[in-house]
C-alpha cells in the first residue's frame, strides 16, 4: 500500500476541493503544496499551503500557461520509490517525492460546445495539468492521481481504512481514469480544431465514450454487453434521458435498441404522434389532433404486434393517455416522452398488473443529436448524417392523371415520414393518421407490398401507400391496386418510372414522386 504524504492540489473545478484538502491535511497529515487559484482558495480556508512558485523557485510566467512544468516537481512525482539512484537524486536536489496529485481541467469540452473563437478555445487547452496527471498516472505504483472531485469520498474512506493509505488496486484505478480522463481531452481538442479545416470527415477519428453501465446481457442471453454515453450530449440523445422508473431490471440491450427506434419515429411529427415499436420496426404509428387520439391510432394498427413493445410520444403524457397505455390487456415494457403530468406518470407506475415492470424515461428534447451515425462492419466503422431532415414538399411531383385531395395529401405526408423508420425494402399504408399495414425487411419490393397489404387487411381499402425507394416494375403498384389503395408516394427514379406511372394511371390511382430515397439497413 501506498502512504500518503506530501500531495500536489491544482484544480480548476474547485467543487469539493477544501474538504478534501482538509481532511487529507488534519486527518492525516499531508502536506499540500497548490498553485494559483487552488492555493488561494485553500489559504482562504485557513489551510497550509507551499506555493509551488515558492518550492520550485520560478514563478508563474506567461500569463500563467507555465506554473507547473518544472522538473522540481515532474521529478517529484515520476521517480520510481524502489530505485536507489532515484532517490538519492531526489535527495541530492532537495525534491519532493509527491505520494498523490490531484488535478482536472481546463473546462475546454464546455467552452467550445458553447461556441466560442479559436483564441478562447485555445487559451483553455490545458498544459500543464495533462502533464502532471499522465506522470502520476504512469507512476502509479508509488502515485495516487485524483482527477474528479468525484473521487475524494472513496479515496478519503479508503484512506480512513488504511491508516492513510491507498491499496495497489486502487491505485491502478485511479491511473487508469486518469489516462481515460485525459484521451477524451485529447480526443475533443482533436474534433475541435479538425472541424476548423473545412473537412466533412476528419483523417483520424478519436472517439471517446464513458461507461454508462453494463447490461444483464446483449441482444441474446449468451452475450455479454454494456452501454456507454458520449462525454457531452445533445439534449435529444437517449443516452442522456432521465430514467423515471428502472422497472427493476433496468433497461437492456434490447430495449436500448427499441427505445432509440421509437423516438427516432416520433421526432419529426408536428402533430400528436405515438409509435409502439417492436424489434426497430414501427408495428403502430399514429397521428392526431390530441396524445390520447394519438394513441389509439397506433394501438390499433397492430394489436397483436404491439404486445410487449415500446412507446414512445412527441408530446406530454397525461392522464387519459396513460390510462389508455396502461390499461390491463397492454403489455410496454418501456415509455419514453419529453414529459410526464404528475397524475399520469403515478398512472404508469401503479395502475396495471405489470407496471411496476415498465421502464419510464423522460428525454429533454425531440430534436435529432447532431452526431452523425454510427455503423460498424468488421475492421472498421461507416459515418453518414442522420436522416432527420423533413424532406421539401416543393420538390414533389404529382405524375399521373389523378391528383390528390387535400385529404389524400395528409395522409400522403403521414405515409411518406412513417416509411422512412421501416427497414428496407419498405412499403406501408397509412389510413386516417395511422399506419395499417407495413411491409419491411423484404428482399422485393413486391414482397413489401405483399406484407403490408396482407397486415392491413380490409383497412387497405382507401388507404395511401408509400415506399421508400422507387419501384423497378409495375408489379408492387398492381397488387396495392387490387388491395384497394388509392395512391402511392414514392421517390421515383427507376428505368421503368413511365411503365409504372402507366400502370397507375391504368387503375385510377393517384402517384407523388418525391425525388429523394429513404433507405434504412
Amino acid at each position: 500500500m501506498l502512504s500518503i504524504q506530501n500531495a500536489i492540489i491544482s484544480v480548476y473545478d474547485k467543487s469539493g476541493v477544501v474538504d478534501f484538502a482538509r481532511a487529507l491535511q488534519k486527518e492525516f497529515g499531508v502536506r499540500i503544496y497548490s498553485s494559483g487559484g487552488t492555493a488561494r482558495v485553500l489559504r482562504n480556508a485557513q489551510l497550509e499551503v507551499t506555493e509551488i512558485s515558492d518550492y520550485t523557485g520560478a514563478a508563474e510566467i506567461l500569463d500563467g500557461r507555465v506554473k507547473t512544468l518544472h522538473p522540481k516537481i515532474h521529478a517529484g512525482i515520476l521517480a520510481k520509490r524502489n530505485k536507489k539512484e532515484h532517490m538519492q537524486t531526489l535527495a541530492e536536489q532537495g525534491i519532493v517525492r509527491f505520494d498523490m496529485v490531484v488535478c482536472n481541467l481546463y473546462p475546454f469540452e464546455e467552452v467550445v460546445s458553447a461556441g466560442c473563437g479559436l483564441e478562447e478555445a485555445l487559451e483553455n487547452i490545458d498544459i500543464g495539468g495533462p502533464s502532471m496527471v499522465r506522470a502520476a498516472a504512469k507512476n502509479h505504483p508509488f502515485v495516487a492521481v485524483v482527477t474528479s472531485p468525484a473521487q475524494y469520498s472513496s479515496v478519503l474512506e479508503e484512506m480512513r481504512q488504511n491508516g492513510g493509505a491507498l491499496t495497489e488496486k486502487t491505485l491502478r484505478q485511479l491511473a487508469v481514469e486518469a489516462f481515460a480522463r485525459t484521451a477524451a481531452y485529447d480526443a475533443a481538442i482533436h474534433k475541435y480544431l479538425s472541424s476548423l479545416n473545412g473537412a466533412k470527415w476528419a483523417k483520424t477519428l478519436v472517439m471517446s465514450y464513458e461507461l454508462l453501465g453494463e447490461l444483464r446481457y446483449g441482444e441474446n442471453p449468451h452475450q455479454s454487453a454494456a452501454v456507454y454515453r458520449a462525454p457531452r450530449l445533445d439534449g435529444g440523445s437517449l443516452a442522456a434521458a432521465e430514467v423515471l422508473q428502472t422497472g427493476g431490471r433496468g433497461l437492456s440491450f434490447n430495449n436500448y435498441l427499441d427505445t432509440d427506434g421509437a423516438l427516432n419515429c416520433v421526432r419529426l411529427f408536428k402533430k400528436p404522434a405515438v409509435a409502439i415499436i417492436k424489434h426497430t420496426v414501427p408495428c403502430g404509428l399514429g397521428q392526431g389532433d390530441s396524445l390520447p387520439e394519438a394513441f389509439r391510432k397506433a394501438l390499433a394498427g397492430d394489436p397483436v404486434s404491439a404486445f410487449g413493445g415500446i412507446v414512445a410520444a412527441n408530446r406530454k403524457i397525461d392522464s387519459e393517455t396513460a390510462r389508455l397505455i396502461a390499461d390491463k390487456k397492454n403489455f410496454f415494457e418501456v415509455v419514453v416522452a419529453p414529459d410526464y403530468e404528475p397524475e399520469a406518470l403515478e398512472i404508469l407506475k401503479t395502475a396495471a398488473p405489470w407496471s411496476a415492470n415498465l421502464r419510464i424515461l423522460k428525454i429533454a428534447e425531440l430534436s435529432y443529436p447532431s452526431e452523425p451515425e454510427i455503423r460498424y462492419v468488421t475492421g472498421g466503422l461507416l459515418l453518414q448524417d442522420a436522416d432527420s431532415a423533413p424532406d421539401a414538399e416543393s420538390e414533389w411531383e404529382v405524375v399521373t392523371e389523378r391528383r390528390p385531395d387535400e385529404a389524400e395529401w395528409e395522409q400522403i405526408r403521414f405515409a411518406w415520414l412513417v416509411c422512412r423508420y421501416v427497414k428496407s425494402n419498405a412499403v406501408v399504408l397509412a389510413k386516417d393518421g395511422m399506419l395499417v399495414g407495413a411491409g419491411g425487411g423484404q428482399t422485393s419490393r413486391v414482397d413489401a407490398a405483399k406484407v403490408a397489404v396482407m397486415k392491413a387487411g380490409e383497412r387497405a381499402v382507401g388507404a395511401v401507400a408509400a415506399s421508400d425507394a422507387f419501384f423497378p416494375f409495375p408489379d408492387g403498384v398492381e397488387v396495392l391496386a387490387d388491395a384497394g389503395v388509392v395512391g402511392v408516394v414514392q421517390p421515383g427514379g427507376s428505368k421503368r418510372d413511365k411503365e409504372v406511372i402507366e400502370a397507375a394511371n391504368a387503375r385510377g390511382l393517384f402517384m407523388v414522386f418525391t425525388h429523394r430515397r429513404h433507405f434504412r439497413h
